[in-house]
């Protein structure tokens, strides 16, 4: 596996090298290290386009963090130092606000819910992002954020005495808090860790995997297993850079990175389960509220959708249309 992963990164770097001047190059950035699957994914993708297009379309990768967070790297799309990024799909609220419409709190009870859903959603979500600008290859599974704290929290009164954190610039999951009484602590991801080091936070929401990659599992000793909010992400280009390109060669382009995306959202399925049975595995205690207790974590949901409605956050239309998925699904 390891050499094949080399081999598909020496192959992209020697394409890469080879695309004439007068060749498109998207320029692309993401939090996800260097060596992610993640990254090798559209790396492997990039070498594939590049062969086909006979080196018109090429690809420039910025892995890492080193553009800066997802706001940081949507402020270089929009001065064109970038073409593009791989973020969380909740980034792109200000672009399309009913982006966020999958991590509503408590929405999803599983990961069949889920599946049926996005089914029928993904495609609507996939032309929201094309009118407000951006070219999206598919949505890729973050996976369940669950809580992760000091202590142990069953209850929203335990949540209520915690230092929480959220997402800066992040409207969904500050409504989210509100519902359940928490004033919470926005800090950047990169800022996050340091925080909980210090005590400035006791108390974050996020999918197993991810929690291991940025040892934050490394700070907490508790996990409430609810599947509080679920998360994706995606690689978004700006549409007028995408639409400068042959028609031919942008349907190379999107086969590429769909197949891409669609098995990086395989995988991290298949990775969070893992995740799960390693925090276990290190010591870390898994807590589960009583039937009482979880029926008030749901009805104080219940409540978050109505409230980013009347915010204008979120469209009728587009919580009308799950709502009415997940009955279907339900009913059945």
């Amino acid at each position: 596996m390891i050499y094949r992963t080399a081999l598909v990164i020496v192959l992209f770097l020697t394409l890469l090298g080879a695309i004439p001047a007068h060749a498109t190059v998207f320029k692309i950035a993401t939090l996800a290290p260097e060596g992610s699957f993640e990254v090798v994914q559209m790396q492997a993708a990039a070498a594939e386009i590049a062969t086909a297009t006979q080196g018109r379309v090429g690809f420039k990768f910025f892995p890492g963090g080193v553009m800066g967070n997802d706001q940081g790297v949507l402020r270089k799309i929009r001065i064109n130092q970038l073409q593009g990024g791989a973020v969380s799909s909740g980034s792109l609220s200000t672009y399309y606000p009913d982006s966020q419409v999958y991590s509503l709190p408590c929405v999803f009870r599983s990961f069949e819910e889920v599946d049926y859903v996005r089914k029928q959603m993904d495609d609507i979500l996939i032309k929201g992002y094309d009118e407000a600008g951006f070219v999206v290859f598919g949505l890729a599974e973050g996976g369940f954020a669950r809580i992760m704290s000091n202590t142990p929290i069953t209850t929203v009164a335990d949540l209520q005495q915690r230092k929480v954190w959220i997402p800066e610039n992040d409207a969904a999951a500050l409504e989210a808090v509100k519902a359940f009484d928490v004033s919470p602590i926005t800090l950047s991801l990169a800022d996050v860790r340091t925080g909980l080091q210090t005590g400035l936070l006791d108390t974050v929401a996020i999918p197993p995997s991810y929690a291991i990659l940025l040892h934050w599992h490394t700070q907490v000793h508790f996990v409430t297993d609810i599947p509080l909010i679920y998360t994706n992400g995606l690689l978004a280009i700006e549409k007028r850079a995408f639409s400068k390109l042959e028609p031919g060669d942008r349907e190379i382009v999107r086969s590429g990175m769909v197949e891409a995306f669609a098995r990086i959202d395989r995988h991290n399925r298949e990775q969070n389960i893992e995740a799960t049975e390693v925090l276990k595995e290190m010591g870390l205690t898994f807590v589960v509220p009583d039937a009482v207790s979880l029926d008030t974590w749901l009805k104080r949901s219940q409540g978050v959708p109505q409230r980013l409605v009347d915010k204008g956050v979120l469209s009728r239309q587009i919580v009308d249309t799950l709502n009415r998925h997940l009955s279907a699904f339900r009913t059945k």
